[in-house]
């Protein structure tokens, strides 16, 4: 995940001149205790890294002989991704001889070139993630080192340390102040000698957890993965300080309380993340080690409502995860999307319906384009995002307002309905969508629709049709498919059979005047050298009123029949 600490030329000299004079710091002795790895890697990409080959911000990296700080770093996540020491969890992971040499060269390697403060690693949150690291694995990486090459180890753990203490300030808010941090909070207790630095760094990351994370256990990126980042920090920094003895502030505590029934509501009945807001999916077990440290229970994390802004219908073995509220705001739309009422679902261990992602470990192109509201399961207007950004800008000035939101249990099973406003100005149309997941999870059925609703609204559409040359206002309704389903037209042409992994059959049917398509897409997966190709069903239409329904309904094969009977039931929402 890309580094977002203050980026200007005046803060990098600063870091630099910062590192420098911490480098004049007494180094520590040692270890209070012998630390414990935290953090775990994948074995799999541990054993590329020993083979030579390396997957950096998207970019695949063969080094043969070359040491990792020899290879071009165009890409700025690309450096991120390096100098944050993320890899030496993999690393570790797997453990052997070949895995440690490596590890101890590019570390000692780093240090000789790095160490005074230059290159692109001296950010703050850079700091604190790499020292996690250092720290959590050092036992593997000590391990055989002569006395100049330790001293040099414990001289820039001490000089990191000192400087996350003076500049922790300048990283940005949110999640990159979070690892410089905890970063802090975790060398501070490990270190002998810097006992001094602990109070004011906990106190400090408890102030943050206050202005940070909100009442629903949100953050104000609405970004799940980086949700799970910042529990993940959390839990590290409370088990670090109980481990030495002390006990965390409540701001902490109640934190990582609010934050895990959140999380639980943001996963997916195959155990990933909703991926919305330029989130993925998170790390394989990230989330089960996190959810296990907290000592959260789930009975005890039962969440009401909206969950950061989400909603989720869960029946059967089926979840269902709604993007129920408006995009992140200021600083925090950087990397949001215009995803408003996009829903996914994953039906057991297999994803089915889902958002394409986000496109930034591709390059810029590929990055807005992820953020656009096609890119999503939902409706949009042809040419119009629902929620939009000036040229130029990443920040979202234009952002779409959810109205007239409800949550319950209809007779029909669980229940989503929800309006936004994210083409009232433009084109005088609001997007209503009411969804019902079948108790048993076997059937979903949906409504959207393009409304006019207030006079306002209604005069806007009018003028917008006595202006245009072309009947009506273009729509397409999407449902983007993950790349592993097997979907074909079928009936026709008037359904799509969607054929799984795990052997089910879903069928896709409508009732609406729109013409109905099986089209390509994209999946945007962290981790895969290009994007991989993928399927779209897609209702499109125009219109050519103040309202315009398109019913539609997503069964299991036996259950077709039965959920086009339900197609008109009306279910008793119950507000929030």
């Amino acid at each position: 995940m890309a580094s977002r600490s203050t980026g200007s030329l005046l803060g990098s000299l600063g870091n630099r001149w910062a590192m420098a004079r911490a480098m004049r710091a007494l180094p520590a002795r040692g270890f209070v205790a012998q630390p414990e790895p935290r953090s775990i890697g994948l074995y799999a990409k541990g054993r590329q890294l020993v083979a030579g080959n390396a997957l950096f911000g998207g970019q695949v990296v063969e080094l043969k002989d070359q040491s990792l700080w020899d290879i071009v770093q165009p890409d700025p996540g690309q450096a991120d991704d390096i100098h944050g020491f993320s890899w030496l969890d993999d690393l570790a992971a797997v453990g052997d001889a070949a895995a440690r040499a490596r590890a101890q060269r590019w570390l000692w390697d780093w240090i000789a070139r790095y160490g005074g403060g230059k290159g692109p690693g001296c950010s703050p949150d850079l700091t604190g993630r790499r020292l996690i690291r250092w720290i959590n694995h050092a036992l593997f990486v000590l391990s055989g080192r002569d006395r100049a090459q330790s001293d040099a180890y414990y001289a820039q753990v001490t000089a990191q340390t000192v400087f996350l203490s003076r500049r922790w300030t300048l990283a940005a808010p949110g999640l990159p102040r979070f690892e410089a941090l905890v970063g802090l909070v975790s060398a501070s207790l490990a270190l002998v000698g810097m006992e001094k630095l602990v109070a004011p760094a906990v106190a400090a990351l408890a102030a943050e957890c206050g202005r940070e994370v909100d009442a629903q256990g949100g953050i104000p990126t609405r970004n799940p993965e980086e949700l799970l980042e910042v529990f993940t920090l959390l839990t590290w920094a409370a088990q670090a300080l109980n481990e030495a003895g002390q006990t965390p502030p409540e701001a902490v505590l109640d934190a990582i309380g609010r934050i895990a029934p959140t999380l639980r509501t943001l996963r997916h009945a195959d155990g990933g993340l909703a991926r919305f807001h330029a989130g993925g999916q998170g790390l394989e077990g990230r989330l089960d080690q996190a959810l296990a440290a907290s000592g959260i229970k789930p009975a005890a994390t039962s969440a009401q409502g909206l969950a950061m802004g989400f909603a989720r219908l869960q029946g059967g073995r089926t979840s269902v995860v709604i993007d129920a509220s408006a995009p992140p705001a200021g600083r925090a739309s950087a990397l949001a999307h215009a995803s408003t009422l996009a829903f996914e679902l994953t039906s057991g261990r297999r994803p089915l319906i889902v958002s394409c992602g986000s496109g930034a470990p591709f390059g810029p192109e590929w990055r807005l384009a992820g953020r656009a509201t096609p890119s999503h399961s939902t409706l949009a207007v042809d040419g119009f995002s629902s929620s939009r950004f000036k040229p130029g800008e990443e920040l979202l000035t234009d952002r779409a307002m959810v109205h007239h939101l409800y949550l319950g249990a209809g007779e029909g099973g669980p229940y989503f309905s929800a309006s936004h406003d994210g083409w009232a100005a433009t084109h005088g149309l609001s997007h209503l969508r009411t969804l019902t997941l079948s108790s048993d999870g076997r059937r979903l059925i949906g409504q959207d629709s393009l409304l006019a609703i207030t006079d306002t609204q209604k005069n806007r559409f009018e003028q917008l049709m006595t202006e245009s040359r072309l009947a009506g206002v273009g729509f397409a309704l999407r449902f983007h498919l993950h790349p592993d389903v097997d979907a074909t037209l079928d009936m026709g042409g008037t359904a799509i059979s969607i054929a799984l992994k795990s052997g089910e059959i879903w069928v896709f049917r409508h009732n609406s005047q729109a013409n109905l398509a099986l089209e390509p897409s994209v999946y945007l997966q962290k981790g895969r050298l290009k994007p991989r190709p993928a399927r779209q069903i897609v209702l499109s239409g125009r219109a050519m009123a103040f309202e315009t329904p398109i019913d539609w309904t997503l069964a299991k094969a036996q259950d077709t029949a039965l959920a086009i009977r339900d197609l008109d039931r009306e279910e008793m929402p119950v507000p929030l």
